[in-house]
C-alpha cells in the first residue's frame, strides 16, 4: 500500500493563531499536534488533517498551493467571505478580473485562498474544501497520483487533478508556465507509510517515481529513528514522510 496523505502542513509564525483562524473558517476542531505545533481534525470527508508548525522564516512570494472553498449559493459565498474577514482575512489582488465570480483572500499570515462562486461544475461533488489548487507541472500531477495511489480525475492541456477514491477535495495542478520557486514552500504535504517497517521501502519507491531526498546531511543509520524524512517532488516542492505512530 502507498503512503497516505496524513496532513497539509502550514509553516506559521503564530501556529495557534493561524489554527484558530482556519478552525473558525472551516468549523474543524483544534487539537495538540504530537509532532509540533497545532492541528485541525476534519469534520467531513476531507481525509487529511491540517497542521501548523512554527517557523521564523518570513513568507516569500505567492504560495504554490491554496484552498478553493466552495459555495452552495451567492449568499453562502458572501457568508464565507464575511466570516473569514471577521476572523482576520483580507482581500488581495492577484490579477483576477472583475467578471470572475470567485473572491480571493489571504489569511492572517498572508496565505492565499479563494472562495469559489456557486455553480462550479468541476467542484460540484466536492465538500467545502473543494480543491487544493497547486502551481505545478503535468509531471508532478502524475507523480502524486502514483505516490498516493489516487486516480487522475483530470488530465487535459497539461492540467491535472487527482482525488482520493474515498472522496474529499481534489488536488489540482495548473500546468505551465510554473512560477519559479522562491525559498522553502510555506505549505507542504506530510505522508505516513503503512508501517514503520515499510518506511525504507516507501522511500525507495518515492525516489523511483521521481522524488529526491533533501535531508542528506542526516546520518543514515538504517534504524529509521528519525521522526520525519524530508523529500521533494519532481517540481522541487518539499514534503515529509513521517514516522507512523
Amino acid at each position: 500500500m502507498p503512503s497516505r496523505l496524513f496532513a497539509l502542513c502550514f509553516d506559521a509564525s503564530r501556529p495557534l493563531g493561524l489554527a484558530q483562524f482556519w478552525s473558525g473558517v472551516l468549523g474543524w476542531e483544534t487539537v495538540d499536534d504530537p509532532h509540533d505545533g497545532v492541528m485541525l481534525l476534519p469534520s467531513d470527508d476531507t481525509g487529511f488533517r491540517i497542521r501548523f508548525s512554527p517557523t521564523r522564516e518570513p513568507k516569500a512570494g505567492p504560495n504554490r498551493m491554496h484552498f478553493d472553498l466552495t459555495s452552495t449559493s451567492l449568499e453562502d459565498q458572501q457568508q464565507t467571505v464575511a466570516r473569514a474577514l471577521r476572523l482576520g482575512a483580507r482581500h488581495i489582488d492577484i490579477g483576477q478580473r472583475p467578471e470572475e465570480g470567485h473572491v480571493v483572500l489571504a489569511d492572517p499570515e498572508g496565505n492565499e485562498f479563494c472562495v469559489i462562486e456557486p455553480g462550479n461544475d468541476f467542484l460540484a461533488d466536492c465538500g467545502f474544501i473543494g480543491a487544493l489548487a497547486c502551481d505545478g507541472s503535468q509531471e508532478v500531477g502524475y507523480f502524486w497520483s502514483k505516490a498516493l495511489g489516487w486516480p487522475l480525475v483530470w488530465d487535459q492541456d497539461q492540467e491535472t487533478a487527482i482525488r482520493s477514491p474515498h472522496g474529499g477535495p481534489k488536488i489540482t495542478w495548473g500546468g505551465p508556465p510554473v512560477a519559479p520557486k522562491t525559498g522553502r514552500n510555506r505549505l507542504h504535504f506530510d505522508l505516513v507509510p503503512p508501517t514503520l517497517a515499510e518506511r525504507r521501502a516507501e522511500i525507495e519507491r518515492l525516489l523511483s517515481l521521481g522524488a529526491t531526498r533533501i535531508d542528506t546531511d542526516q546520518e543514515d543509520t538504517g534504524q529509521d529513528t528519525a521522526d520525519r524524512v524530508a523529500m521533494a517532488d519532481p517540481d522541487g516542492n518539499e514534503f515529509c514522510l513521517l514516522r507512523p505512530a
